[in-house]
């Protein structure tokens, strides 16, 4: 079955006090806290994620943050793989409130990227966060709904959008399973099958 790699928009907040109390708080290490996605919600790219989903994906990618493999890149990829190469940050921890998919991230000055990023946001420039992810995508009423089959790959910070609409874009590249395969390694595929099974189990427990 293929998916399109779908790609979200939104603003990430700070300010200079939260980033010189984050040096402070971390031994000099910048992290930054805001929104990650949005459930229920249209977003810019004319897309609703259902929270159910959201949550399951979640869920999913605890894995990689304990495993200290949440990593995002700096600025947009037409791929579903996470390239080392232009690697800028890790997500540290994500958690949802409500509606909203919070998360905690870590950039990563050691990189070249990490440094492009440290630099716009001690400049000042105002950074966006954006998820990367396979799946499709259904029309309902005047709204495309992100279906049952999407598969979170990470969140890449992007450039905040010059004019309103600037982000909206037709869906990405198809891509078949065999991707991935490149893309979650055995280990994540079968704690995604536990996790799915665990979910129906306790589905059927509340029916």
């Amino acid at each position: 079955m293929s998916k399109r790699l779908l790609q979200e928009y939104s603003y990430f907040e700070y300010s200079v006090d939260t980033i010189k109390e984050s040096r402070e708080l971390h031994g000099g290490k910048l992290i930054v806290k805001g929104v990650l996605q949005r459930a229920d919600t249209l977003n810019q790219n004319g897309r609703i994620y259902p929270r159910p989903i959201l949550e399951r994906e979640l869920e999913n990618y605890q894995k990689l943050i304990r495993e200290n493999r949440a990593l995002g890149e700096c600025d947009h990829a037409d791929s579903p793989v996470v390239e080392l190469k232009h690697v800028s940050h890790v997500i540290r921890k994500a958690w949802m409130d409500g509606n909203v998919l919070l998360g905690e991230v870590e950039i990563l000055e050691s990189q070249p990227m990490g440094k492009i990023i440290a630099g716009l946001i001690e400049s000042g420039i105002k950074v966006g966060i954006s998820s990367r992810a396979l799946g499709s995508v259904k029309r309902v009423g005047e709204n495309n709904v992100v279906q049952e089959d999407l598969q979170l790959i990470c969140w890449d910070f992007v450039s905040e959008p010059s004019t309103p609409g600037a982000f909206m874009m037709a869906e990405g590249k198809v891509y078949d399973d065999n991707v991935l395969k490149r893309v979650f390694n055995k280990s994540d595929r079968i704690d995604r099958a536990v996790n799915e099974i665990l979910s129906l189990n306790r589905n059927k427990k509340v029916l």
